[in-house]
């Protein structure tokens, strides 16, 4: 149909140049017949060319310029039926026909602006060679009006290349628009191509050029404009489209969203079809997929969320925890090794401690032999070292029964358990004060009705004695006014006592049962503590309490408990929660714990057995290490340092004394009390050496240590009566 309307056009175009030719030119004649083959393939009438006057050469002029106006005229009719053409083909031909007719677009606007050029000058050379042949002066005359009139050829030549581009850029456009400038351009051919004066056809091609030019113009601008706007429309519908037919795609039907594995979306025809007849591949990444791999996503609206961040921080999070799982697993292991270290450390130890055994075994051995001369070599060494000599003894009970003794600094007063001497008048049992000054007995103090078992002093200077006994109670006694001030019931017998270093506000006491006490001096009514027995329920025969102190080998404070079945260390947490450490003793033969509080060691005597056949004094030093399961917790030990062998009986319980030498060299002393000899026996703790021999009448139940005006003395217990031995 556009095809029949443009040759309808054309042939009335063609009419209409005719007839105004011939009615120009009514007298002219012949010369020959001319032909010119215009793009349209139509043949055009011989024009006949006038004989005379320069007006008919004028009007053979104006028939070149209506014949290139016609060809011009053709050419956009052509353009418009390409468009009608184009306006029923499917969206996708559309499409493609687009993307061609832009990349060709340049070539065949050249193409076509050559051979419209070319068909313009061919015709007017072919009418001005006619012309040529009338007369030389018409000639010369037509040669300046050709000059004249090449220049407006040209011009009409780029305006209708400008046009044909504007024409191949304008494709894109909808098809009422063409339609309008198809109109509009044959309307004004058909009234350029009216009968009228040369004068007002030059005037109106020229007005007619200038409004195209315009046209063409804003046609071009509008052009660039569509042109620019296209890449931000891409981008904006790229994510709503399928990349096969770029139509977009739906949440129903047969073109609804699909993904493939890869993660890419098409529509499902689309990737379907594609799948079917491209060798299984993704059209986007070339990845291989099947028509299985496809699946159907329900979705209304797709949104990508920026997850960034949060993904960014997920994997900080990770690499952190990875990390920290690392340190665990370090801090483990290190635990592990620490625990090896320490196992190997004691057993280094008790290595350590069987050669020095060994050693002492065989040293006393060799200087029993018959060389005098190793005798005398002893005897000159011994001598030159300082010693404990005896100062004075002290009668304290013809009875006998005397038990404990302790020292009180704050008064310079030794102070014994006795007995009462006058058992009609106060029965019972009381403490006799010795002055350390002139070491004579000032008074007894009634205290207890059964026998006492314990005697403390703390380092408050009120000269406040605790005492524990057989009668189930535990009192506090003021040796300033020679009276008991506190009494504590523990409703069962009492064999040992102390006083807490870190708080003198504490006191405990060792019960029959194994248990411990621990009361408040602010409350005076009942124990605020319980420690309950561990293992076995034998009586506590010794309770010291060990002070906090900034020590590397045992920073710990608490209470070293023994018993006739072992030692136990209470290490203090807080104020009322204490931690049960069992202490690796010999189980059964354990009579009597001591400590030495600044060098962090305790003096543990064992009675003879199956297994040794003496009285042994084991030196030992607490230690403590991090346990695996907590740093914070503390695993507390001991190890055996040293032994000292005494004589071969051990029926009393004695009270045995370790403590620094009176030296001040920083070495320890150690002094047990034999009853195989009646003596009290002094070591030194470093090498192990027996320093000297205190003899006494009967078997020594306690040794005291103290210190009066700096003179270093020592004091020995017997049943009846106490022997004072000063250091020289």
């Amino acid at each position: 149909m556009a095809q029949e309307l443009i040759d309808v056009v054309m042939q009335a175009e063609e009419e209409a140049v005719s007839s105004q030719l011939i009615f120009r030119d009514p007298a002219s004649s012949s010369t020959g017949p001319s032909t010119d083959d215009n793009p349209g393939g139509e043949q055009l009438r011989e024009l006949p060319l006038p004989a005379v006057p320069p007006s008919s050469h004028r009007g053979g002029l104006e028939a070149a310029l209506l014949t290139e106006e016609l060809q011009r005229l053709q050419g956009a009719l052509r353009t418009v039926a390409q468009h009608f053409s184009l306006g029923q083909r499917p969206s996708q031909q559309r499409r493609q026909f687009r993307r061609h007719s832009r990349r060709q677009s340049s070539a065949s606007t050249s193409q076509r602006s050559a051979s419209s050029r070319s068909g313009a000058l061919d015709n007017y050379f072919r009418v001005n060679t006619q012309q040529r042949t009338a007369t030389d002066g018409l000639a010369q005359y037509g040669a300046d009006d050709v000059s004249s009139e090449d220049s407006s050829t040209d011009q009409s030549t780029d305006l209708s290349e400008s046009e044909e581009s504007g024409s191949s850029t304008e494709i894109e456009d909808d098809f009422g628009g063409n339609e309008s400038v198809a109109t509009s351009a044959s309307a004004s051919t058909l009234a350029a191509a009216n009968p009228a004066p040369a004068q007002s056809a030059e005037n109106e091609g020229s007005q007619s050029t200038h409004q195209e030019q315009e046209c063409m113009a804003s046609r071009s601008e509008d052009t660039l404009n569509v042109k620019k706007d296209e890449p931000s429309s891409v981008s904006d519908d790229e994510g709503d489209t399928c990349s096969i037919c770029f139509e977009p795609w739906t949440n129903a039907g047969e073109h609804r969203l699909a993904a493939l594995r890869c993660g890419h979306l098409f529509g499902f025809t689309c990737i379907d079809r594609w799948l079917r007849g491209q060798g299984g591949k993704c059209p986007q990444c070339n990845k291989k997929a099947k028509r299985s791999d496809v699946v159907l996503l329900y979705a209304r609206v797709l949104k990508a969320v920026d997850t960034s961040e949060q993904e960014r921080l997920k994997s900080d999070l990770e690499k952190e925890q990875m990390l920290r799982q690392k340190a665990e697993l370090e801090s483990a292991q290190c635990r592990l090794q620490l625990q090896f270290l320490t196992d190997e450390c004691s057993k280094l130890r008790k290595q350590l401690q069987e050669l020095r055994c060994l050693m002492a075994k065989h040293g006393p051995s060799a200087s029993q032999g018959p060389s005098s001369s190793n005798n005398s070599l002893n005897i000159s060494s011994s001598q030159s070292q300082c010693k404990y000599q005896f100062e004075k003894g002290i009668m304290i009970s013809q009875s006998g029964n005397c038990r404990v003794m302790a020292y009180c600094a704050s008064m310079s007063c030794l102070v014994v358990s006795q007995p009462s001497p006058q058992t009609s008048l106060l029965p019972g049992c009381g403490v006799k004060k010795i002055s350390a000054v002139n070491f004579r007995s000032t008074q007894y103090i009634p205290i207890h009705s059964k026998q006492i078992r314990g005697l403390a002093f703390s380092d408050r200077l009120d000269s406040v004695l605790l005492s524990a006994s057989l009668d189930t109670t535990v009192k506090l006694t003021s040796l300033i006014a020679n009276t008991v001030v506190q009494t504590y019931n523990t409703g069962r017998p009492v064999w040992s006592c102390c006083w807490c270093s870190d708080d003198t506000n504490y006191i405990y006491a060792g019960l029959i049962n194994g248990s411990i006490l621990m009361y408040d001096m602010r409350d005076t009514t009942t124990h605020v503590l319980e420690l309950p027995p561990q293992g076995s329920r034998c009586p506590v025969t010794s309770l010291s309490y060990l002070p906090r102190m900034a020590s590397a080998a045992f920073p710990c404070g608490g209470l070293v408990a023994g018993t006739l079945e072992g030692g136990c260390f209470w290490e203090q947490k807080s104020t009322n929660t204490y931690k049960a450490h069992l202490l690796p003793l010999e189980a059964g033969s354990c009579t009597d714990i001591q400590i030495e509080p600044v060098m962090r060691h305790c003096l543990v005597t064992y009675r003879p057995g199956k297994t040794h056949n003496s009285l042994r004094c084991v030196m030992m030093e607490l230690s403590s290490s991090a346990s695996p399961e907590s740093l914070e917790n503390l695993i507390c030990t001991c190890y055996p340092v040293q032994t000292f062998n005494a004589g071969p009986t051990c029926k009393l319980l004695t009270k045995n004394a370790i403590f620094l030498s009176p030296e001040k060299d920083g070495s320890v002393l150690v002094c047990a009390g034999d009853e195989a000899t009646n003596s009290a026996m002094l070591w030194n703790a470093g090498t192990g050496s027996l320093i000297q021999k205190l003899q006494a009448d009967q078997p020594i139940l306690d040794i005291c240590p103290f210190e009066v005006n700096q003179t270093n003395f020592l004091g020995t217990l017997t049943e009846k009566m106490v022997k004072i031995y000063k250091w020289t």
